[in-house]
C-alpha cells in the first residue's frame, strides 16, 4: 500500500511564478528519489498563491527521509523564503470502502 503526502504551500503573491518554475526543476529529482511513486502540483483556482503537492510514496518514512535530504541541500530554506508561513505536511493512507 502507498502513503499520500499532501504538502500545502502558501506562496507570497510576487513569488508564485518563480516557485512554480523552481518546482518544475526540483521535482525531476523528487520523482527519482527512492520510494517516490508520483508527485503532482495543484494550484488553488481562487487563491493562486496556494499550491498543493499531491505526492504518492511507498511509506511516510520514505517521504520523511526525502524531506530531510531536501533540508540538508538547503532547498527547503530557499523555498521557505518565498512562503507566507511554514508548509503544512499531512500523511494519508487509502481506505478501501
Amino acid at each position: 500500500m502507498s502513503t499520500i503526502a499532501i504538502v500545502e504551500l502558501h506562496v507570497k503573491p510576487e513569488a508564485v511564478e518563480a516557485i512554480k518554475s523552481g518546482l518544475a526543476g526540483m521535482l525531476v529529482d523528487t520523482r527519482k528519489y527512492a520510494g517516490c511513486q508520483s508527485v503532482d502540483v495543484l494550484q488553488n483556482l481562487d487563491e493562486k498563491g496556494t499550491l498543493v503537492l499531491y505526492e504518492k510514496w511507498d511509506t511516510a518514512g520514505h517521504h520523511q527521509k526525502y524531506m530531510a535530504w531536501r533540508q540538508e541541500t538547503g532547498a527547503l530554506n530557499q523555498l521557505g523564503a518565498a512562503l507566507t508561513g511554514p508548509p503544512s505536511i499531512r500523511y494519508f493512507d487509502r481506505v478501501d470502502v
